[in-house]
């Protein structure tokens, strides 16, 4: 399987924050979930992949393509949806096409059309009285609408209702059925990553923490409670983000064989993505 997208030693420094050393592949045929706490450093890196933040040191691949040579052959054939807007207010829908449109070789007015159709969406009405969610509807019809190979979307369901979530992920199933094609989806609603992740990226602190499959990291973790009294202090190792109350304690482990057998008769549940991405930054082990 090969990579579609390659980031290597990526460094971008800003005065209160920096990227240090970012390494990570999108395998062809994955959907890749990019997933920290908000400033964890998902936005900074999704903008240096994309040119629209200079980065300072390291290497981007995109296709197998060197990303600072081959600029415009790279964006004709990546789908790009954002968190913030970048559209004309003052335009309708079908004047922002008509100004986007001509900078693809593969635009399609079917596909957009087909699109705008399943989404509900009047070409006629302005992007100024347009929702949050309709605007990333949008974004995502035009993204998709010239044949796209990649999808990088940063943030698309933030502040979205669910139902419009809902439908915007099965979009991205549709899209990713026809094969040979990736998409690298960063949030920080986790839950959104369950139905359609491959594999999982995490951020902190402008640090890579781990690329892992998720099916792996699910069947690796398990949720511990159990009565504070079983607590030792060889016990409490394996556990990670360890909250004790006066009910009980609970936590998170890696090492559910170990924990099994040091911890007899506690409760072992599934760990959420959410309840794994906390265990590795929400405290320590």
């Amino acid at each position: 399987m090969e990579n579609i997208l390659e980031v290597k030693k990526l460094v971008k420094r800003y005065p209160a924050f920096s990227l240090e050393n970012i390494s990570f592949s999108l395998p062809e045929g994955c959907v890749t979930g990019f997933i920290g706490a908000n400033g964890a450093g998902k936005t900074t890196t999704i903008r240096s992949i994309l040119g629209l933040a200079l980065k300072d040191e390291g290497t981007i691949r995109i296709f197998g393509l060197d990303a600072d040579k081959h600029q415009r052959e790279i964006k004709d054939r990546i789908g790009i949806v954002m968190d913030s807007s970048y559209f004309y207010n003052d335009l309708s829908m079908k004047d922002m096409k008509s100004i986007i449109a001509p900078a693809y070789s593969n635009w399609s007015d079917a596909d957009y059309t087909s699109f705008m159709d399943k989404f509900g969406l009047d070409p006629k009405q302005k992007i100024s009285t347009l929702s949050s969610g309709m605007k990333m509807k949008y974004a995502l019809v035009l993204a998709l609408s010239h044949q796209a190979e990649i999808l990088i979307m940063d943030e698309p369901t933030s502040g979205l209702d669910p139902l419009v979530r809902s439908q915007f992920l099965e979009l991205i199933m549709g899209y990713m059925k026809n094969g040979g094609k990736g998409v690298f989806f960063s949030t920080h609603i986790v839950s959104d990553l369950d139905k359609i992740a491959d594999i999982l990226i995490l951020i902190d602190g402008g640090r890579i923490v781990f690329q892992k499959s998720k099916d792996e990291l699910i069947d690796t973790f398990r949720i511990v409670k159990g009565n504070v009294d079983l607590l030792n202090e060889r016990n409490k190792r394996l556990i990670r983000n360890l909250k004790i109350s006066p009910f009980g304690f609970t936590g998170i482990t890696d090492q559910v064989l170990k924990a099994r057998k040091e911890l007899p008769g506690v409760l072992f549940e599934k760990a959420s993505i959410e309840d794994i991405m906390l265990a590795y930054i929400g405290g320590e082990k």
